[in-house]
């Protein structure tokens, strides 16, 4: 195995994202164990943390950026905003039947709502290709992930905030400034509910829009807004807790 097939665990929290404290624990109680270097430092095999994460988030990427869309089945396609909404209360009876679970529960079905319906509201009557969202959770990874293949935040705000530079300016505008304007674009000052859940509880939230990523990389930590390692026209959310 050369150099490049190791990770340091601070790039394998981000490829997985969740906090570096969490690898930590999930080592110790070989969830997920890493590799010790002669100095003591955990490393992990790329394969490995790619294969771990090889699930409903790679299936829901896949799913954003191909050209042509495949065809979902129905656990994770929401073809309407009733069926999100309805899907959405099942996993909040999930959530708050789950002991270790129940105190978030609230706070995670409202991000997960405010991402989710943004999709549908922005993009109602003007879906390029395939309407509605992917929408799936693994209660036992402990993470919820939704995907659309609509026009992004920046296609968005560009209705009431004409001359945004980029997908950076765009998503940090969505995420830190209050917005006015009519209906739908209003919704989309949920968004800085997302920032603040994200900023002051243990709920880790990835939210790529183009070319642009808005994460908070550990527990207390800030957002962070920068270039994503690839494009995709929609977006792509990845919730862990």
């Amino acid at each position: 195995m050369t150099n490049e097939d190791l990770l340091s665990i601070a790039k394998a929290a981000m490829m997985l994202g969740v906090s570096i404290d969490t690898l930590r624990r999930w080592d110790k109680n070989a969830t997920l164990r890493a590799m010790r270097s002669p100095g003591g430092h955990r490393y992990y095999s790329r394969e490995e943390i790619e294969r771990y994460s090889a699930d409903i988030f790679s299936l829901a990427r896949v799913w954003a950026e191909s050209i042509v869309a495949q065809d979902l089945p129905s656990e994770q396609y929401c073809e309407s905003q009733d069926r999100f909404r309805a899907r959405l209360d099942t996993m909040a009876v999930l959530l708050d039947r789950n002991e270790h679970t129940k105190d978030l529960a609230p706070l995670l079905v409202a991000v997960a709502g405010e991402i989710g319906n943004n999709s549908f509201d922005h993009n109602i009557g003007n879906w390029p290709d395939v309407p509605g969202i992917f929408y799936s959770y693994d209660l036992n990874k402990r993470v919820i992930v939704m995907a659309d293949r609509g026009l992004g935040i920046r296609a968005t705000l560009a209705r009431i905030r004409p001359g945004l530079e980029d997908d950076i300016q765009a998503l940090t505008v969505a995420m830190t400034e209050r917005l006015s304007g009519r209906a739908p674009e209003r919704r989309g000052n949920g968004l800085k509910f997302v920032r603040e859940v994200m900023e002051n509880y243990p709920i880790s939230v990835s939210l790529q829009s183009g070319i642009a990523v808005a994460e908070k990389l550990k527990i207390g930590g800030k957002l962070r807004i920068s270039l994503a390692n690839r494009n995709l026209r929609g977006t792509l959310t990845r919730i862990t807790y």
